[in-house]
């Protein structure tokens, strides 16, 4: 009865799809929108009965965001005086939280077990996808903050979903999760300095500027979720605690540092950013991990679930809010930006697979470098764009590209695990019995 019913919502997904196509083809594609965003919240609720598409579910519903968003953008940019584009850096900031409470300092172990992977890895990184992007801004000739927005979806690291995909893809998820560690940690660093070398023909760039939010909205974060996992799990000692504190200080005093320079203050302010920093980034965490461990008796399963939830929420709204207020130039050079982000990203799998190839490395790290590498920090790039005040021309590109390398990476990803690489077959073989 259940596989039915998901078969009937596909089936008025398909009939919404033809009614929708006619309506435009008449010349009213006003009135479609309601019909296209039905079409796609059908399909998304139907895809989750069947487990050949069910994984592509949270995309479509992405998509649905972006399509309600072209029809109605007045929704999704204010509401009364609020302009709903300020969202976009608490939530990025919420979504790292997430990550980092998910995370120890465990988890960069995998840059001493394996220095040579994870070198090529965060080296591919942050070559391949900034010079393919600088190429593809030039070869298109895009408006300069359009191809700024290119250039910066190409200097941020690799987000979240690279993890996933290379679980799904049998590739090597300690490489995957260390690569992207470490190039996030680097991202403060590299990213504006890519920017200024590539991106600062087309629009100013303050490299320090640039790297404070970078600060401020990825590590800061990350380090508060570190701070959190730390007392709520309880495992550590306290001289571990006391190890890590130490590191986390030395990590949130830096970012003070930074914003001194960047807006050119006295050591007055440099200490009031420190104290401030610490009250979100360290006290805050360490109450909150406290109470939550009490009320929740040390279950990380419900706590889990729920930034889980936020994070794909917050990721959906960073680009329904980006969509709305770029909706005018997006409609400009939208279908060229769709197809350059499509070769952006396909670009990055293949030459991270190659360069990994030409390094002659294993099947499974050759597949982590080439999720690591095609897929990127949408969410970080468009809180650069954000923080610039250019959230509707440079923002344009990490929205585009956002959704685009989730669908890309799950048909490879897919692809991939149907396809067992040859150090997992080599076990099997050898314990299969002689003829």
């Amino acid at each position: 009865m259940k596989k039915n019913i998901y078969k009937v919502l596909l089936g008025c997904s398909f009939l919404l799809l033809i009614l929708s196509v006619a309506v435009i083809l008449l010349g009213h594609t006003d009135k479609a929108g309601p019909l296209v965003i039905a079409c796609l919240m059908l399909f998304a609720i139907g895809a989750r009965g069947f487990d050949a598409i069910k994984g592509f579910a949270y995309t479509i519903w992405i998509f649905t965001a972006v399509s309600a968003s072209m029809f109605y953008p007045q929704y999704f940019t204010a509401v009364g005086s609020f302009k709903l584009s300020i969202l976009i850096v608490p939530l990025l900031q919420i979504i790292m939280f997430g990550m980092g409470s998910q995370m120890s300092l465990k988890d960069f172990t995998g840059i001493v077990k394996m220095p040579r992977s994870v070198i090529i890895g965060v080296g591919a990184q942050f070559t391949i996808m900034p010079f393919v992007a600088f190429a593809i801004s030039r070869i298109f000739n895009f408006p300069p903050e359009i191809a700024a927005g290119i250039i910066l979806i190409g200097c941020v690291p690799s987000g979240l979903a690279s993890n996933v995909m290379s679980y799904i893809a049998h590739a090597n998820l300690p490489l995957s999760v260390t690569i992207g560690s470490i190039a996030t940690l680097l991202s403060p660093v590299l990213t504006p300095l890519l920017m200024r070398l590539l991106a600062g023909q087309y629009i100013a760039i303050n490299v320090w500027s640039m790297m404070l939010d970078i600060l401020n909205m990825i590590i800061l974060p990350i380090v508060a979720g570190f701070i959190f996992n730390l007392f709520y799990s309880g495992k550590e000692s306290s001289k571990s605690k006391a190890i890590q504190l130490s590191a986390y200080f030395i990590i949130i005093a830096l970012t003070s540092l930074v914003d001194m320079i960047s807006k050119e203050s006295g050591i007055g302010l440099f200490l009031l950013s420190l104290l401030k920093s610490m009250c979100w980034f360290c006290f805050g965490p360490i109450v909150f991990s406290i109470i939550m461990r009490i009320l929740l008796k040390g279950d990380r399963r419900i706590i889990e679930s729920v930034l889980s939830f936020l994070s794909m929420a917050g990721i959906a709204l960073i680009i329904t809010i980006i969509t709305a207020a770029g909706r005018d130039s997006l409609l400009n050079v939208g279908a060229l930006l769709l197809v350059t982000s499509l070769l952006h990203n396909s670009c990055g799998y293949a030459l991270g697979y190659s360069a990994a190839w030409l390094f002659r490395m294993p099947e499974k790290d050759r597949r982590t470098i080439a999720l690591e590498v095609g897929m990127q920090n949408g969410g970080l790039a468009s809180g650069l764009a954000m923080q610039m005040g250019k959230v509707a021309t440079v923002g344009l590109a990490p929205a585009v590209f956002g959704p685009l390398m989730n669908i890309t990476g799950s048909v490879l990803a897919s692809w991939w695990r149907r396809k067992l690489p040859p150090e997992d077959l080599q076990p099997a073989r050898d314990n299969a019995p002689a003829s």
